[in-house]
């Protein structure tokens, strides 16, 4: 690892300033990704700062439809939440089959979101579910926050504060994982709201990262069955295709793992 200056900021604010006067720092959370990038000697931030230990970045609530998690709550906090589990219990289970215990007791909400990995698991929830990203300067639309592989609409030295989650009439979350990382191959979330509107969003499987499948969801606005997602076809042109599966087998995934979703939501 190169020589880096590490910080433990007081306030979001302070961690803000920090990073402004940083020749190249960089934040860290859970560090599941940047620690051992820097161990590699593929990243050498002069500057971290540490944002996992800030009280105003964790947290669970639920009022009035919406279920808000502070950015440094942990995938374990969110998986065991009784107010997440209750709300949305589909979004407690993604949190649930992140990892292992070691990764979901470190790996935090936010890092996760900030990281935007086309493997991770919450960027399809965030999606499917039409949550918003709170950050310290502003509120960003789920549509509008993924804008490719490891990339978001994020400015330099902006933070995740928290993310709020409208609780839906129902959801369901499905993946094809990678035995050895966890990872999703392709994971699919489905959500339908109160108002009737469907919504699913597809990870693990873009050559651009996390995507929402459009047919499948106007495939399901006439007839919320599994068997309606038969007639779609899924392009496999925009996918994915590496050691671990070909777009052609990522877009049969993407149906199946549609259609388990589907009839878990029942």
């Amino acid at each position: 690892m190169y020589q880096t200056r590490y910080h433990r900021p007081g306030s979001v604010a302070e961690a803000a300033e920090l990073l402004s006067k940083a020749e190249d720092g960089r934040y860290v959370a859970g560090g599941h990704t940047l620690i051992p990038t820097m161990k590699h000697r593929l990243a050498g931030p002069s500057d971290l700062v540490d944002l996992s230990r800030l009280s105003e970045l964790k947290g669970i609530s639920e009022k009035g439809g919406t279920v808000t998690i502070g950015a440094a709550t942990t995938h374990y906090e969110v998986a065991s939440s009784d107010a997440v589990r209750k709300a949305i219990p589909a979004l407690a289970a993604l949190a649930g089959m992140i990892g292992d215990p070691a990764v979901r007791n470190r790996g935090t909400i936010g890092g996760s979101l900030a990281n935007n990995d086309p493997g991770a698991d919450y960027p399809a929830a965030v999606l499917g579910l039409g949550a918003t990203i709170h950050t310290d300067k502003r509120k960003i639309e789920a549509d509008d926050f993924f804008t490719g592989l490891f990339t978001t609409a994020l400015e330099e030295g902006e933070i995740i504060v928290k993310v709020s989650f409208p609780v839906p009439k129902k959801a369901a979350y499905e993946k094809f994982h990678s035995a050895a990382s966890r990872y999703a191959l392709t994971g699919v979330f489905v959500a339908s709201a109160k108002d009737g509107a469907v919504r699913v969003a597809v990870t693990g499987a873009g050559a651009n990262g996390v995507f929402r499948a459009a047919d499948i969801e106007k495939a399901l606005s006439g007839k919320a069955s599994s068997d309606a997602i038969d007639a779609v076809s899924i392009d496999p042109s925009g996918l994915l295709s590496d050691i671990h599966g070909s777009a052609e087998y990522r877009a049969n995934l993407v149906k199946v793992m549609a259609k388990r979703a589907v009839d878990a939501i029942g």
